[in-house]
């Protein structure tokens, strides 16, 4: 029996990189505000006209702080918020973005004109690394909406991601985050300013929300939770090895102690209990370990974790059968997703 794994922390260092760049793509999307053209004066339509027409992002900024202070109870404050949201949700510079979020911030201080910025701003902090801004700004946030998914997703991932750079420091309140968000998306409880589509997106990130989740379980010591939310992931997420390849620690692990207390057993019953049960996992292992491997080859993301999967997976494999690889492959290969035609 092996003694230690392949696998380390460095496959939740991998899952935890996958899922967040899931993340970004997901991120620097403004809010979904009105959905009418508000009724304006010719002085209004021209100004905002020359606001459109300029290239310059922190230009265009600097004319929407003219707009307000020359038109400081236009109907369009909402319209501004949304274009300068947008603006920096394309901008692909981390710092740029940055600096026209915190500068909008300055220009748009009332709800909810700030809640549109903030969502792009805490998007902007999260991609340029900067995970005390990222929380410092979603604190701020949550005082005046406790359920704002995306703030909720956004903690979550954020602070998985430090714990993947060995920085636990954020990772209670990631952790609770993510289990509200589950919640809300498990009770469907859309809020009333995100639409059906945004939504939609929201829900199709609970199997990594249960993964994130797990991997902070898995963190903080308690195995057993992150056993079950990894389950649920691969449920929920069947076509992501990283939640199987988890999966497979996590139980690798479970395997591992247990062999230690069976060496320590004197002969009789009970040791012949655990000796089943050791086969037992060791099974599972290697079924959950052929289906990561499965489900990340030919996958240029999950080349790292196909490479730590697949030996602890051979060498299980050949310990279950005479040190024979003998119907492995066929093994990993019903696990493949089939092509689309």
């Amino acid at each position: 029996m092996k003694t230690r794994t392949y696998l380390s922390l460095s496959i939740v260092a991998l899952a935890s990189l996958l899922t967040l760049s899931s993340l970004t793509a997901y991120g620097r999307e403004p809010l979904q505000g009105q959905t009418t053209s508000p009724k304006l004066s010719d002085g209004e339509t021209q100004a905002l006209n020359a606001i459109d027409a300029n290239p310059d992002p922190m230009a265009k900024l600097a004319g929407v702080a003219e707009f307000i202070k020359k038109f400081p109870t236009s109907s369009a404050r909402i319209q501004l918020a949304e274009r300068i949201a947008a603006e920096i949700a394309k901008t692909k510079d981390d710092a740029q973005a940055i600096a026209l979020g915190e500068k909008a911030r300055t220009i748009f201080t009332a709800e909810p004109e700030l809640a549109i910025i903030n969502k792009t701003l805490l998007d902007a902090y999260a991609s340029a690394n900067r995970p005390d801004d990222v929380f410092k700004l979603a604190n701020e946030m949550m005082t005046r909406d406790p359920a704002d998914i995306h703030v909720l997703i956004q903690m979550t991932f954020t602070g998985t991601a430090e714990v993947k750079r060995k920085n636990a420091k954020f990772a209670p309140q990631a952790l609770q985050s993510g289990i509200k968000a589950i919640e809300l998306i498990e009770t469907d409880k859309k809020p009333a300013n995100i639409s059906d589509a945004a939504w939609a997106v929201n829900k199709s990130m609970l199997p990594q929300l249960y993964q994130q989740t797990a991997i902070l379980n898995l963190v903080g010591g308690n195995a057993a939770e992150a056993k079950a939310r990894l389950i649920k992931s691969t449920t929920l997420g069947p076509t992501d090895p990283s939640s199987f390849a988890l999966l497979g620690l996590v139980i690798n692990d479970e395997y591992l102690n247990l062999a230690t207390s069976y060496k320590g057993m004197p002969e009789g019953t009970a040791k012949q209990e655990a000796l089943k049960k050791l086969e037992a996992l060791l099974d599972s292992i290697i079924d959950i370990y052929a289906h990561a491997a499965a489900l990340a080859t030919g996958r240029p993301e999950y080349e790292g974790l196909l490479q730590q999967v697949q030996g602890d997976l051979t060498s299980y494999y050949k310990f279950r059968h005479n040190q024979s690889v003998e119907g492995l492959q066929q093994l990993i290969d019903k696990y493949k997703v089939p092509a689309k035609p």
